[in-house]
């Protein structure tokens, strides 16, 4: 009998998740309940879980209670990025069930962001765009001090998790020296230097931003360390910006110490007369460093993939799971975030 699969990706689209040729092999090797581009009725969810092994949704929301009622319940998944509130996750951890996320799904689409702005950050192309447009441009000008290459440069990580790798891995043809900070790792491979993030700020050309919000990276990027960053460093902030004092690092932007480029902001939408739309030296992207078609299919991929394995008995895990140690301070830290409800 095929495994029961309750399947409410709402608010993401089923299209957004799966490319055809993994819905068809989720669908052959599962009976999916719901699927729609439209939130399932909670009574539907409620009939169905005493049944179903997996249970899919952008937020899951179960109490102790409906856990209970979910005999057969395997592994709750959320596929809108992150451990958030409204899940028993205890009562899920006695039972056994797997808490898992889609996190790692986005690091191909978001490391590709990354590097578009490294290179665009480094080079100056948003810059003199924009001046261009003006009749400002500078022919043949090396903006000396300002622009830089990558090739043989520093890029430092704060947080060394599936996206910096992916970032990482991107940029290796550069040959650049590989920093990384980052308080749950003891290690970060052969090729990066795990270093305090003093040495990291004070050492690279390239800020990478990439910690996982949580109540013990809040505000790493402090406005002391965004002091001591080098001279026209190019600070990319491509996780939330709960990990940096935005305003410090806004402020060092205006006074054109660095350049700030960013994906994400304290407050989103962005009120339409907040000044940081007008902010010198910087790259400006409305949350949307995964917002490109089949940018987020490797969610798709991954969830197809571990749903194989759990019924399979085998260990191995695409998508994050949820440790029982440290997955509230994670919830803690998203019921804080004054962002868009989807994302």
């Amino acid at each position: 009998m095929k495994p029961v699969v309750i399947l409410d990706p709402h608010f993401r689209k089923m299209e957004e998740l799966f490319r055809p040729s993994t819905y068809a092999a989720l669908a052959e090797l599962c009976d999916l309940r719901g699927g729609m581009n439209a939130p399932m009725p909670r009574s539907e969810i409620s009939a169905h879980l005493p049944e179903a092994q997996f249970y899919i949704s952008s937020r899951p929301t179960l109490d102790e209670a409906e856990v209970a009622t979910a005999q057969n319940l395997k592994a709750t998944i959320e596929v809108a990025g992150a451990f958030r509130d409204g899940l028993a996750y205890s009562a899920c951890f006695d039972r056994g069930i797997e808490v898992l996320s889609c996190s790692p799904g986005f690091r191909e689409s978001v490391a590709e962001m990354t590097l578009a702005m490294m290179l665009a950050g480094g080079r100056g192309l948003v810059a003199e765009h924009e001046a261009f447009r003006k009749g400002d441009e500078r022919w043949l000008d090396d903006r000396d001090g300002i622009d830089f290459s990558l090739y043989d440069d520093t890029v430092g990580f704060i947080g060394y998790g599936q996206i910096s790798r992916e970032v990482h891995r991107l940029i290796e043809p550069f040959r650049i020296d590989a920093y990384a900070y980052d308080p749950f790792l003891s290690d970060a491979g052969p090729n990066t230097k795990l270093v305090e993030l003093e040495e990291l700020v004070a050492t690279c050309r390239v800020i990478v931003v990439a910690a996982v919000p949580s109540e013990e990276t809040q505000g790493l990027l402090s406005a002391e360390l965004i002091a001591k960053l080098r001279p026209g460093a190019l600070v990319i902030v491509i996780s939330r910006a709960w990990s940096t004092d935005f305003p410090a690092l806004v402020k060092a932007a205006e006074a054109r110490r660095i350049t700030l480029a960013t994906d994400v902001f304290p407050d989103e939408p962005v009120d339409p007369a907040d000044p940081v739309r007008a902010l010198p030296n910087a790259i400006l992207s409305p949350h949307r460093a995964a917002a490109v078609p089949g940018g987020r299919h490797l969610i798709g991929d991954m969830l197809l993939h571990d749903i194989q394995a759990i019924m399979e008995g085998r260990p191995e895990r695409h998508l994050k799971s949820a440790n029982p140690a440290d997955v509230q301070s994670l919830v803690a830290a998203q019921s804080l975030i004054k962002g868009m409800a989807e994302t």
